[in-house]
């Protein structure tokens, strides 16, 4: 099913919409809070239009997806610019590391020296494996195979301020934080709880609003934090809740020589982060989501 946050971008202020009151719909829409924060960029201008959004659908007792609104045409959002942009959509590499502890410098160091050589061990380990099904390389093209074995594409792009300021934005963050800074925010149907199971109580819109659930677009996320320091882990995050009962921020830990890895599986759809339906997310961390998206 097409957004209902989308056509809530892109619908007139003017026109009702069934299953949320008409009332709601006379709030900014996108363009006009870009006329009113022209400085912020597409993902502070989204956060705030889904915020409109979530406060319109409390106006109403409808629950069912089929009553939302479907999109008239593509949301001009997509082609705005973000600040970010240039370290997340316009970046080549496919994930995100985020670095938000900075009081290990020495074990912060061992963790990029062995993403590294994971990275590179990954990947003329793929290049090694197309040699032996073609032929044999003339010597030109050996010279540049060496070339680029020496300097691999890199898989993450790491994120790791220097200046004070942008380290305390960045410092002891949630995963809910990190998606809003790097992510596009988006909204759509919850998934449908199994036979017997009541819907979450209170909702929330990290698993289930009125039948709708916050969810994220983008690159996916790995979070160093405190703990990185002495497991050399990352926290992989969910950027929806794909099973009911997991949330949008979920995440668990893995180790930095497995990540490169299951990024690759991750941007090929070989895998997806649902926890095998078992609840092996972090509690914690959940907790601290939960809280934070009804604070908005």
């Amino acid at each position: 099913m097409s957004s209902p946050f989308i056509s809530y971008i892109v619908v007139s202020t003017e026109v009702p919409v069934k299953g949320i009151a008409a009332h709601s719909w006379g709030q900014r829409n996108y363009a006009e809070t870009k006329r009113r924060y022209p400085t912020e960029g597409r993902r502070k201008w989204r956060l705030r239009v889904a915020q409109q959004f979530w406060a319109a659908l409390a106006h109403t007792d409808e629950h069912d997806s089929q009553d939302a609104p479907e999109p008239t045409c593509i949301a001009e959002s997509d082609n705005d610019l973000d600040p970010l942009d240039e370290v997340t959509r316009n970046a080549p590499e496919l994930g995100l590391v985020v670095r938000t502890d900075f009081s290990d410098e020495a074990s912060w160091a061992a963790f990029c020296a062995r993403l590294q050589d994971s990275e590179k061990e990954l990947i003329l380990g793929s290049d090694h494996a197309d040699e032996n099904t073609s032929k044999q390389p003339n010597e030109e093209q050996g010279e540049s195979d060496d070339e680029d074995e020496d300097d691999p594409p890199a898989i993450f792009h790491i994120i790791n301020p220097s200046s004070p300021q942008e380290r305390e934005l960045l410092a002891n963050i949630s995963n809910l934080t990190v998606l809003r800074l790097f992510n596009d925010v988006d909204v759509r149907p919850s998934s449908t709880p199994p036979h017997g199971t009541k819907r979450i109580d209170p909702p929330n819109r990290l698993v289930d609003c009125h039948g709708w659930q916050e969810f994220y677009r983008g690159k996916n996320i790995w979070i160093y934090d405190t703990k990185s320091n002495t497991d050399q882990c990352v926290r992989v995050v969910s950027q929806s809740g794909d099973m009911y009962g997991t949330a949008t921020g979920d995440s668990w830990r893995a180790r930095v020589s497995h990540i490169c890895e299951l990024q690759l599986n991750l941007s090929s759809g070989a895998i997806r982060i649902d926890f095998g339906g078992l609840d092996r997310w972090d509690f914690n961390e959940r907790s601290r989501n939960m809280v934070e998206a009804e604070e908005v």
